[in-house]
């Protein structure tokens, strides 16, 4: 007898794999770790840095204009202080001159202005003045009172 013919081979029919649309699906293996943001992300590192930059600077900005001020503040009250101590000199005829003439041109040797001059009781004397402190913050003003020491009964003795 003959041998049976064989049978024919089936055809194998390989699965179709459909690679869906949309972002990729993260690979578990190390050597693709590195490529995991997609493509919508990139550029967000350096708009945050950026943006933390601009902060940072701000702040400094922020914070030297509030130095520049209490630099201006305690000018203008330098400058009232020893106004003030050479107008009550004056005042009490240890220096030659009127009190508040006295009192703005040591104002202006310090490079501020004199606002106020008010000679009081007793040779005392307040002088207030102004010290430009720029364009951004304006003028300080600074106050200050000067007349001689109480007398033995009058007052607190230093």
């Amino acid at each position: 007898m003959s041998p049976a013919p064989a049978p024919a081979p089936a055809l194998a029919i390989a699965p179709v794999r459909v690679r869906a649309r949309g972002p990729r699906l993260r690979s578990p293996k190390p050597a693709h770790a590195r490529h995991r943001c997609t493509s919508s992300e990139r550029g967000s590192g350096t708009v945050l840095a950026l943006g933390l930059g601009l902060v940072v600077i701000m702040a400094l900005a922020l914070l030297l204009l509030l130095a520049e001020s209490a630099v201006a503040a305690s000018r203008a009250a330098a400058a009232a202080d020893l106004a003030a101590l050479a107008a009550a000199d004056a005042a009490r005829g240890i220096t030659s001159g009127q009190p508040c003439a006295v009192a703005r041109e040591v104002a202006l040797k310090n490079n501020a202005t004199l606002a106020a001059c008010a000679e009081g009781p007793d040779d005392t004397v307040q002088v207030r003045t102004e010290f430009s402190a720029g364009p951004f913050l304006g003028a300080a003003t600074g106050l200050a009172r000067a007349g001689p020491p109480p007398a033995a009964g009058n007052g607190q003795a230093p």
